[in-house]
This record gives C-alpha cells, structure tokens and sequence, in this order.
C-alpha cells in the first residue's frame, strides 16, 4: 500500500471535501435548472397547440386544406423560435397538412394501431420534444329521457419544439457554477498550504530526532518554539529520548551482571554435560547389562527346559501306565507355562527397548486366524466352552504384515477369554472396516466371552504391567500380569487401536483394528465355490454363535441352506452341530436317524476326543470336524472329497506365546512317531552341544529322521569332523568351550573342506531380539530356539534334503528367502514360484521383440513391471535386482538399443531360474 506524507494528507483533507460538495452542489443546481428550463418550454408548447387544436376543428370537420394551412402557418411564423415543425393528421393517421417540411413525419405520427389520445401528451426523443393534442368534435343528442353530450378525436395536431435555447442557458449556468467550483478548490488550496507550513516543519524536525533516537544518539533533542500541541509532542520526546538513555546506561549494567552470571551458568553446564555423558554411559552399560542378562537367562532356562520338554515327549512315545502318562503330560504342561512366562518377560522386554520390528510378509489372513482356534479350540472344550469364528465376506484375505504377531495378539485374547469363561461361548469376529488408503484393506477383529466381566476398577489398571484384575493371594486365575500389555503394545506397534467393553458378570468384548497392505498375489488355497453353489445343506446347531458363524460361510459360498428339511427336498448334505454338553447317545441316535434315510451325516463337535469322534464315525456319520470347523476342511467334505490333514501349530513358531494372562493349558503337539528306515531322509547329519542332556535328546530326534547322526560336544570336536567327513545339515550349538558355535562355522566356511557349503543350522536357548539375523550375517543358514521344536526340526530336515542348488555360489534362487516371504510356508513358496514360471511365459515373447527391435519401450515397461510384482515373492534377488534396474532405464526414456547387454542378462536369468526351479518342484 502507498504511503503518504503530512503534507499530502493535509491537502488531501482540505480539497477533497471542498471539491465534492462543489461539485455536488453544481450538479444539483445544474440539472434542477435544465429540469426546469424543460417544464418551461414544455407549458409554451401546450399554450401553443391547444388553442391550436380547437382553432382548426371547423376547418378539419369540413376538410379545408387551405384554411388549415394558413392556421399552421401563421401559428408557426408567430412562434418559430419555439416551434420546429407542425403536422396535422386525420383519424386514420393520414397527413393533411404540415407547416414546414420535415424529414421524418413518422416521428409525428402516432404509432400503428395507437389510438388519437384524448388529452395532450409529451414525448421526448432525440429530435427535441413532441407534443400531440387531439382535435375534438363535439356531438349532442336530445330526447324526451336524457341529454347526452360526446367528444369525439376527428384528427391530431403533433408539433415538434426545440430546445436550442434552453439548452443554451443550460450551458452558460454550468460555466458559472464550474467556475464558482474551481474558485473554492482553490481558496481551499491556499488554506490548506497554510496549514502544511505551520505544521509541517515541525514534524520533520521531530521525525529526524526520532530516527537518530533510534540509531542510539539518545542526547538527541527536539529544539524550536511550538505551541499547543506541537509542544506536547515536543515535551513528550525530549522526555521519552531522556528515559531512554537511563533505561539504556542501567540495561548495560544489568547485561554486564548477566553475562558474567552467565559464565559461571555455563562453567556449571559444562559441569552437568559431564556428569550426564558419563550417566549415559553408565545407563548404555546398564542395559547393555539388561541385554546380557536377560541373553543369559534365557540361555540357562532353555537349555534345562529342552531336556525336560524334549524328553517328556520322548517318554510319551514309549509304553507307558496311566499314571506315568499323565505325570509326563503334566511335567510337559509345567515346562511349557515355565517357557511361556520366560516368553512374556523377553518380549516385554523387547518393547520396552522398542527393539520389536514387524516384518511384512504375505500371508493369508483367513488361515492365519484358523491357525489360532485351531490350537485353543482344545483348551475351549475341555472347559466345555463353545468357540466359533465368523469373518464377514467382505474382508480382504491376502494381505501384508507380521501374521505371527497378529497371532499372538489373537492368541493372548481368545486365550485370556477361555480361561476367564466358565460356561457359555467365546466367540470371535471379523469385520470390514474403511482404509484411509485405497491400496489398505482395514479390519476389526471382536474377541466377546460371557465369562466374569471387568468393572470400572479393574479396567483402569487393566493395561498396566504386573497388574492384573484380581490381584488378591487367593485369586482363581494365574498368569504374570504382562499379557495385555504386551497385546497392547504389538497392536499399537502395528498402527491399530485396542477397546475393551465389559460389564462385571455379563462378559467382556475386547476389539482391535488393524490397516494392513493388500497382497499382490491370492496367498489361500482357492475352494471350488462353483461346486459349492450347487450343494442343498440341511444345517441343525445349538449353539446361536455357530450357527451364525457357520451360515455366514455357507451362505458365502453359496449353498443352499435349509434348518428344516422337507420330504420332497433332495439334500446332498447333513450338518449337525453338538455342544459340549450334548450326550453321545444323543448324538448316536440324531446320526443313525438321518442315516437311516440315507443322507450322509458330518458331525461338529465341541470336543478333540478322537475315541468320540471314531464312535460317532461308526454310528453312520461320514466325518466328525472340530469347531470352530476349518473352512477348506467343510468345504471338502461338502464336495465328499477326503479332507487334508490340518497343520499342526508349533509354541515355538516366532516365539508366539500361548499363555499371556495364566497358563492356557496348551493343545497336543503333533507326535513324530519313529519312522522305519525306509521312510527316513538318507541323509548325514552332525549335532553339535555341549550340554550332554540336549546332546542326547537332539540326537534322538535326529535319528528319528534321518539315517546316520554323528554328535560331539564343542566346536573343536566339530571342526576335526567337519574337516574329514561330509554331511548334509550340521546343528551347532552356539555356546561352547574352546570353540563356540561361530568361530567354529566361520573356520568350516574358510576351509577347503567337504563341508564349505553345507547348511549350518544355530541350535540356541538365545531368544532375544536380531538373535536370527545376526547369525546369519555370521554365516549361519538358519536358526532352532530351545527348547527343541519337533515341527521345526522336520521342517528344516525337509528343507534340507531338497536338492542343494541354492548352496552353489551363483545361484538364482534363494529358497530361504522364499520361505520367509510365503510365511515360512513351503506349499505357499512353491505355487508362488510357480506362478513365476508361467509368467516367464508370457513374458519370453515380448523379450525376443524387444532383442530384434519389433517391440517399443512403453509396452516392454508394462510387462517388466508386471514381472518386477512376481519376483519380489519367489527369493530371486539377482533377478529382481536386474528387472528393477531395467524398469528404471525405462522410466529413464533410455531407448532398447542401449538396454541391449541387460536384457541378454535378463534373457539369461530366466534361464537359469528355470533350470534352478526343477529341484524345488
């Protein structure tokens, strides 16, 4: 905005208003006198054509042209200042006769159709004023009634007038009114310079003083003699310079007593820094301490509890009395409620330090949460509990993240629910929820009991470490107290929020939302919903939550359902669900009355009995399933197909914690019975321990897998052994005498041994966090937790026994990362590696083009990047590596023929890749 000065506005303020009201007042006076010089001309007209009017009536009534035209004439003459021109026309509008030629006699004359007006009218235009007047003849009637008298417009008489001289007046009163104007802008003027002298001045002479007041000349002062309030201001400077300069000499002392404060502040600072870097590193030493400590005690209690546990199983194996049987599985029930509090302490821990990181990896939500009930669901029943779960048809079912930590919260929450329930259901559900992003898929998973409920008390403390609901020394419930904090904590470490509803006595409700990537690639067994849709099932269950769970999914798949079957209705189909109060013979004669007219049966029991679900099998039903029922394991006996085997779930699996709140008694392990030696992976193998006890039971494990197992108790041992004998897993210990674990793999590597390149597997009691990946950056292949896992065991002999490709130093395919990336999921990794293949395919074609110059860079681009989304999942790095950097030439507008050397590269890999597959498929 611009800015004016004093005198600018001081002229401003004084001709300003002058002028406007001038003007104003001009105006006014103006046009009120053009007005009234127009009314003035207008009342001569009508003084004019009125008598007019009346003159010519005779005249007109007897048509004399002659003697009008003298009467226009004379008129005319007479007042020919005024008058411009005058017509006469008759009552068709005819022109009879005009004093003076015109140009344009359609301005006289009344528009078409108009009728002759009755009194005189004005009309102004551009040719000046128009005014017509009619001329009347008067008509009498007589009779012996009334008399009746009526005018009638026999013509009209329009004569123009000029305004020439009002117009000349007009101008000669706005000269002098324009005049008197000017007159006062410039008396105004006069006075207002003036005003700037005696005013403006000063100002300027106290404007300098304050600038040099400001540039820190505080002597400065105003001089000259002013009056009112010019000398004010003047006072009011010279005073404010004076108090300035105080405030300034007693601001520099106070600065100079500040800064040596702030010396001896600085002195004491420095002082502080000191004994905090040292606090610091006292603190860096404590948890370095904590670390070790914590490495240490999971060492020395896991390495006890995997003779105990391994053994334990070992002995379940043999003969055994009734007692002895149960001593043993409460023996392996102690040590596993002993490793699952060892569990909760390491992974508080771990998201204390925030050491904790989430992996994120494909994997299907649907079988991830099957996995769950799947392990509780025996816990649930033998509590005589029924457990459902229902996932609404809307979830995404591929998606990306860290399914074993999803797990574990589920786990920690069913468990918790199961162990807080005496009677009644737990029951589980998915929802849909709206993602902030469109690439997300968003999910809320409801955990609900009828169990004891929570109050407001207890809810408070709820969340908090070490504390639990009921905390008296006679509570019912057992547990450490870190449960739901941890749950809390991996939830929020997943960006999702946890809300827990209850009501002491009526149950509790805990929810938890997660936002999670969509997976490329469908990561689920896909189910036959074509069949499926054409299947009729009559559907009888107790339970109001497996019901709904289970008409959720039947009708999701589109079967026809039926909770009431009709005699005329062809049924493929009998689906009867039991709770676990239901007696057998009950259920023995719902099946045989359904057999009887010849439908098959398939049983949902609330129970793992395997002796209830054989009796049930010979009583007629055609399978007997466990709820919460494995979807694919319904789908397939609906198709009357034999179900798979479901997959055993290890405690071991990524540290997943069964017990959180108490110790959840936990389902069965899978039982590896020993294999004849037929059936046995011909395979040599080395175990490497110390600890005589894990020594031994890794051996018997071993031996129960694979054909020859030599064993010794250091690395030294293992090294000597290694240098002369070939095997095709060694299991080394990591904690040793005279050589540990990974001096001793680093030694076997560097040698020219037969051994430089066969997989080396870590069998450790260490469980804290990056223990996996720092030994694999020294050297190791993979990682065993103690105690012993015997799934895993049989999972990496498995692995193993593949054909070694991926060993060979060039090799394409990194199968262990292919693992990881299908969730360890050696099916998953193959149907993905697969699914690679057949993109090869496609894109085979559209290389070759693009080597002989017949394909452009945009549609090599498209099919690049879709290979670029099948590498990222099938452990093939060098490929991947080499397909992004050619994307990212493209991308670039870097043509073909530059690309040339990378996609005979490419061309190469391919390959090589499928050479390499044949030994994983």
């Amino acid at each position: 905005m611009t800015k004016y000065g004093l005198r600018a506005r001081i002229l401003a303020y004084t001709i300003i208003p002058t002028l406007l009201i001038g003007i104003f007042l001009a105006g006014y006076f103006s046009v009120s006198r053009y007005q009234q010089l127009e009314e003035s001309l207008i009342r001569q007209g009508v003084n004019v054509i009125e008598p007019m009017a009346l003159a010519s009536e005779l005249a007109l009534t007897s048509r004399n042209r002659e003697s009008l035209n003298r009467l226009l004439s004379n008129i005319h003459r007479n007042n020919s200042p005024l008058v411009k021109a005058i017509a006469l026309f008759d009552e068709q509008g005819h022109l009879l006769v005009t004093s003076n030629y015109h140009r344009d006699f359609t301005q006289l004359r009344l528009a078409q159709d108009e009728p002759i007006p009755y009194a005189t009218e004005v009309e102004s235009g551009e040719g000046g004023i128009i005014l017509r007047t009619p001329v009347l003849s008067d008509n009498i009637q007589t009779d012996s009634a009334w008399e009746d008298v009526s005018t009638i417009p026999i013509g009209y008489i329009a004569m123009q007038l000029t305004n020439d001289s009002a117009m000349l007046v007009h101008y000669k009163d706005t000269f002098f009114a324009s005049l008197i104007v000017l007159l006062g802008v410039l008396v105004s003027m006069l006075f207002g310079l003036r005003l700037i002298k005696g005013v403006s001045k000063p100002v300027t002479d106290m404007i300098t003083a304050i600038y040099k007041i400001r540039e820190g000349r505080l002597d400065t002062r105003v001089h000259g003699e002013f009056t009112g309030e010019m000398d004010m201001l003047k006072s009011g400077i010279n005073a404010m310079a004076k108090s300035l300069s105080e405030y300034h000499d007693e601001m520099q002392q106070n600065v100079d007593q500040a800064t040596s404060d702030l010396r001896e502040t600085l002195e004491q600072i420095e002082i502080q820094n000191i004994e905090l870097d040292m606090a610091k590193k006292r603190a860096q030493e404590a948890a370095r301490v904590k670390t070790e400590f914590l490495a240490n005690m999971s060492h020395e209690l896991r390495t006890p509890l995997n003779g105990v546990i391994g053994f334990a199983r070992q002995l379940q194996k043999t003969r055994l009395t009734a007692n002895q049987l149960d001593y043993l599985t409460t023996i392996e029930k102690s040590a596993q409620n002993l490793l699952s509090i060892i569990n909760d302490i390491l992974d508080f821990s771990k998201l204390e330090a925030g050491k904790l990181k989430m992996e994120q990896l494909p994997f299907s939500l649907r079988d991830a949460l099957q996995e769950v009930m799947t392990l509780l669901a025996p816990s649930a029943h033998d509590k005589g509990l029924e457990l459902s779960l229902r996932v609404d048809a809307a979830v995404q079912d591929s998606l990306m993240g860290d399914s074993l930590r999803m797990q574990q919260v589920l786990t920690n929450l069913v468990g918790n629910a199961i162990k807080f329930t005496e009677q009644g259901n737990v029951d589980v559900r998915v929802d849909a929820c709206p993602a902030r992003q469109p690439d997300r898929a968003a999910l809320r998973i409801h955990v609900q009991d009828t169990g004891i409920g929570i109050s407001d008390v207890q809810r408070r403390q709820l969340f908090q470490a070490f504390n639990q609901a009921d905390s008296s020394i006679s509570r019912r419930y057992g547990g450490t107290g870190l449960g739901l904090v941890i749950t809390q904590k991996l939830v929020h470490q997943m960006a999702g929020n946890i809300e827990l509803h209850s009501e002491l006595g009526a149950g509790s409700v805990f929810s938890f939302t997660l936002e999670l990537n969509r997976a490329t690639l469908p990561l689920a067994e896909p189910l036959p919903l074509a069949r499926l849709s054409r299947k009729t099932v009559l559907y009888i269950e107790e339970d109001n939550f497996s019901r709904r769970a289970t008409n959720a999914l039947l009708r999701e798949w589109g079967v026809q359902l039926l909770h009431e079957h009709s005699e005329n209705t062809h049924l493929d189909c009998v689906l009867l669900g039991f709770g676990p109060n239901a007696l057998p013979s009950q259920m023995e004669q719902s099946i045989e009355q359904h057999k009887a007219q010849g439908r098959k049966v398939v049983v949902l029991l609330s129970s793992t009995d395997p002796v209830l679900a054989d009796a049930l099998v010979r009583h007629g039903a055609h399978l007997c399933l466990t709820k919460p029922v494995n979807y694919q394991r319904l789908a397939q006996a609906l198709l009357n197909q034999k179900p798979s085997r479901p997959k055993q779930i290890s405690y071991q699996q990524a540290d997943l914690e069964q017990d959180i709140e108490g110790q959840t008694e936990p389902a069965t392990l899978l039982q590896i019975p020993l294999l004849p030696a037929s059936q046995k992976q011909q395979m040599r193998v080395l175990a490497v321990d110390d600890n005589p006890a894990n020594l031994k039971l890794i051996s018997a494990l071993l031996r129960e897998q694979v054909s020859q197992v030599d064993t010794c108790s250091n690395g030294q041992e293992a090294l000597n052994l290694a240098t002369v004998n070939h095997y095709d897993v060694i299991f080394m210990d990591i904690q040793m005498p005279l050589l540990d674990g990974i001096q001793a793999t680093q030694e076997i590597r560097a040698g020219q041994g037969p051994n430089a390149t066969t997989p080396i597997v870590a069998v450790t009691a260490h469980a804290i966090a990056g223990e996996r990946e720092r030994l694999i950056l020294q050297g190791i292949d993979d990682y065993l937790a103690k105690p012993l896992d015997e799934n895993m065991l049989a999972q990496l002999i498995q692995r193993f026994a593949q054909p070694t490709a991926h060993h060979k130093e060039h090799s394409q395919i990194n199968w262990q990362l292919a693992l990881k990336q299908a969730g360890n999921k050696p099916e998953l990794a193959k149907d993905m590696l697969r699914l690679l293949l057949e993109s090869f395919d496609e894109f085979d074609p559209l290389l070759n083009a693009a080597l002989s110059g017949e394909l452009g860079e945009q549609q090599l681009y498209t099919s690049l990047h879709k290979l670029h989304g099948g590498t990222a999942y099938c452990g093939v790095p060098e490929l991947q590596s080499l397909v992004a950097e050619l994307e990212h030439a493209l991308l670039a507008k870097q043509p073909l023929s530059e690309l040339e050397p990378e996609l005979l590269e490419l061309e190469e890999r391919l390959s090589q890749v499928r050479d390499e597959a044949k030994a994983y498929l």
